[in-house]
């Protein structure tokens, strides 16, 4: 399977892409240029705007707002107003430590890493924020908190550090929001890549981007298979959501930031936002309680 470009968008470092399924958009960040995209699925325009600070996620807000990432904080940003309210900080002893990638689970709480800057390791976390704006620490010795996801009948929740190499798979208990460790379930072999952000279908297979790997591969964690693979014309491949009114298109991300002139040369697409339909289905993007 072989995608194609949904927009150019050129991101220094691509990310987060979610679907929204009342505006019929969808949205991710370039997180290094401060950037927010919005693509609208039915007329197909673009709209994009940029902020004083990293913008490293995106998630639905409360009243059609959008929770982003921003640094070491998260905001509300209302794209119709364009008015951005900051509203969180959740790294507040090391300015070195920004927030990365993010999701939102069923009951609306938002889990959120961190990463230090220089790619210290284990210096980042995975926290989640729920009602009142509570922030509880859910792992430490974090090195680049990516991937977040939830199994179906929110029995588990998946998650990437991405160093590691590796998918952990924790049982989930959706009416509390605890975690605990189950086990490695996919581990990814070095010359496929590091894993980074990713997303769920129907079935439960795992929809994995690949950095370094020029692709999203779908993986079984339930076995730890390898079952299919997507190819990006781009060696920087970030992170993937399903989107469309049937969800079934797979919309990625990728990156061109660290990338040479003649790296770039070899391949222009890199920092482009790719689309592909496939034989899949996902789930909608949750909202943020807050």
């Amino acid at each position: 399977m072989k995608a194609s470009v949904l927009y150019p968008s050129q991101c220094q470092l691509g990310e987060g892409p979610i679907w929204h399924a009342v505006k019929n958009c969808c949205y991710w960040v370039d997180i290094e240029s401060g950037m927010l995209f919005e693509y609208h699925w039915i007329n197909k325009s673009t709209r994009s705007w940029t902020f004083d600070f990293k913008v490293t996620m995106v998630a639905l807000g409360q009243n059609n707002s959008l929770i982003l990432g921003l640094n070491g904080g998260i905001g509300r940003f209302d794209p119709e107003s364009a008015k951005l309210d900051y509203i969180l900080d959740i790294e507040t002893k090391n300015k070195d430590i920004r927030c990365n990638d993010a999701a939102c689970d069923s009951k609306g709480r938002l889990w959120i890493g961190s990463m230090h800057k220089a790619f210290e390791q284990g210096a980042g976390s995975l926290y989640v924020i729920g009602k009142n704006l509570k922030i509880d620490t859910v792992l430490t010795d974090i090195t680049i908190s990516n991937g977040i996801c939830w199994s179906a009948d929110n029995s588990r929740l998946y998650f990437i550090d991405s160093p590691t190499r590796v998918i952990q798979s924790f049982i989930f208990n959706e009416e509390s929001g605890s975690i605990q460790f189950e086990k490695n379930a996919i581990e990814i072999p070095s010359e496929l890549g590091v894993p980074d952000g990713m997303t769920i279908d129907q079935e439960g297979m795992l929809w994995i981007a690949h950095w370094g790997g020029y692709g999203i591969y779908k993986w079984n964690p339930l076995n730890g298979s390898l079952l299919d693979k997507i190819e990006i014309p781009a060696p920087y491949v970030t992170s993937c959501t399903f989107a469309g009114i049937n969800l079934d298109h797979l919309v990625i991300t990728t990156a061109k930031g660290d990338m040479n002139q003649e790296e770039l040369a070899l391949y222009p697409e890199s920092g482009n936002t790719f689309w592909l339909k496939v034989d899949a289905k996902g789930f909608e993007s949750n909202t943020c309680i807050f």
